[in-house]
This record gives structure tokens, C-alpha cells and sequence, in this order.
């Protein structure tokens, strides 16, 4: 398994009453639900099981990919965050998984707060060759979901990262005004934008981290499959397909694009013309 998390702050001084905590509320889960007929388990048993996840990944065999708590300040802001597991089969995703409790069921529009609402909480699921589904985190009926199929870019809304630290906004806004986009973006925590564009409530995701920053597979690989399934395509600023082969992080060209098959090809272009504008107006040091 590759993992985001480890135990290794639980195993410091001062850790300790939070690792009571954790194991109190693992083992009062486990006996609520019914499901498990295991005894109880030791503070040593879950520093074990938060380190299963310290795989390297890579090409060869099959890796889950775990983020238990992905968009962690929208978790703590009571928004939006997910719960992302997806399957390496010799570095492909083949299989994905995003819980995200506080996404509405209904779609969410640039005119929404995206705080909770009545009815909130989706399970996004896919597999090749299986298409995308979505159900209600209590348990419905699952129905197969597809990305938007708008082609004017003029009617088309965009998501990006809620946080300024998590992406360049302004590189956004300027592709987005070059590509025609009218709406202004809609920022959400997590994977659960890419949750969102599998069900067809916008159209594109554009994500630009800052310089410097490496990309980790369990931040996308989940979401990627999850899009590409429901007819949507993933590549980075070259168009590129993501390469989940490479170990924990991935080696790509700038950034992450999202849109349908046929907004991509002009959603390239702009991203292209802004990122060559970008560096053009950046002095050489």
C-alpha cells in the first residue's frame, strides 16, 4: 500500500494521548458496526496498520493508493474533503474509490456556498472497462454517471483548489479568459472536484501548483479514473496522460488539466498560450 500518512508524529513524546484516542474510537467503530469479530486492538496494532502504507509504489505488481483524509483544511473547515483509495495493476489505475461526505447529491453550480447541506454525502466508484457510478453515502441505489458534454467553452465552468496555496489562480483565470470561460471558478477542497466533474457539474479542473511542488500519486489517483471513466480525459500541461508508474510522486509538465474529449484540444491551446505568456513576463534572475 502507498500512503499519505505514517505514524511517525503518533510515536513522538506527547503523541501518545492522541494515539489513545485513535485507538479508542478504531475500536468503539469496529464493535458498533457488527461486521468484525476481532478483539480489541493495542496502540502498537494501529501504529502498524497507519505504517502499511510506506510502499514505494512503482511499476511492477499491484499497490493500493490510499488518502484517508484528502483536502485536510476542508475537513477542518467542516467542507469539502474525501476519502480517496485506488489500485496500481503494473502502474495503471485500474480501479478508484472517493467518498466525499460533505458533497451535495445534487450538482453544485458557481452560485453555491459548498458548505453541508441536507443532502450531502457521495460515493464515487470505477473500474476499466466499467464506467463511472455514483451512489448516496447511505447505501442507494448506484447510477452511472458521465461528464459534462459542453463544447462551448462560453457555457462552461471550471473548478480549481479552494486554497491559493494549492494552485496558481491567476494562471487559471488567465486560461480561462483566453479559452472564453464566462462563470468564475468554482473552488472546492479535495478530490471531490474531480467527484463533481464525473457527474457533469462543470466542465474542466485546471490545477498549477506552485514551483517546486511535487505531486503525489494518492492526491490524483483515485480522481483520475474516476473522470476518465465517466468519458472525461486527464493529462498534465502537455497533454500528457498522468503516469502513476514512477513511484510515490508523479513526473509531469506543469500541471493537471481536466475537461470532456472534445474541450481538450482548445483547453491545450490556452494553457499553452498562458503558460508561454507566463514566462515571458517573468524576469530572468
Amino acid at each position: 500500500m502507498v500512503a499519505e500518512e505514517d505514524s511517525a508524529d503518533l510515536r513522538k513524546d506527547g503523541g501518545q494521548d492522541t494515539l489513545e484516542r485513535i485507538t479508542k474510537l478504531i475500536n468503539d467503530t469496529l464493535s458498533s458496526d457488527g461486521s468484525y469479530d476481532l478483539s480489541p486492538l493495542s496502540g502498537e496494532d494501529v501504529l502498524t496498520a497507519i505504517d502499511s502504507g510506506k510502499s514505494e509504489g512503482g511499476p511492477n505488481g499491484r499497490h493500493w493508493v490510499l488518502d484517508p483524509i484528502d483536502g485536510t483544511k476542508g475537513f477542518l473547515r467542516g467542507d469539502q474533503y474525501a476519502i480517496a483509495l485506488a489500485l496500481l495493476d503494473e502502474g495503471k489505475v485500474v480501479l478508484g474509490v472517493l467518498a466525499c461526505p460533505n458533497l451535495p447529491l445534487q450538482p453544485i453550480g458557481n452560485t453555491e456556498k459548498h458548505s453541508l447541506q441536507n443532502q450531502a454525502g457521495c460515493l464515487f466508484f470505477a473500474e476499466v472497462g466499467g464506467g463511472t457510478h455514483m451512489q448516496s453515502l447511505d447505501g442507494s441505489l448506484s447510477t452511472k454517471v458521465h461528464v459534462s458534454s459542453t463544447v462551448n467553452p462560453a457555457e462552461a465552468s471550471f473548478f480549481e483548489s479552494y486554497e491559493a496555496a494549492h494552485s496558481l489562480h491567476d494562471l487559471s483565470s488567465s486560461i480561462a479568459t483566453k479559452l472564453g470561460v464566462q462563470a468564475p471558478p468554482v473552488r472546492i477542497d479535495s478530490q471531490a472536484k474531480y467527484g463533481a466533474l464525473s457527474r457533469g457539474d462543470g466542465a474542466i479542473y485546471l490545477r498549477f501548483p506552485h514551483k517546486g511542488y511535487r505531486e503525489k500519486i494518492w492526491d490524483h489517483a483515485a480522481g483520475c479514473i474516476v473522470v476518465t471513466e465517466a468519458g472525461g480525459v486527464v493529462t498534465d500541461a502537455g497533454g500528457n496522460p498522468l503516469d502513476f508508474s514512477k513511484g510515490r510522486f508523479l513526473d509531469l509538465d506543469t500541471g493537471i488539466i481536466v475537461t470532456n474529449q472534445k474541450l481538450m484540444p482548445l483547453l491545450l491551446k490556452a494553457v499553452q498560450d498562458a503558460l508561454s505568456e507566463s514566462s515571458q513576463a517573468t524576469p530572468s534572475l
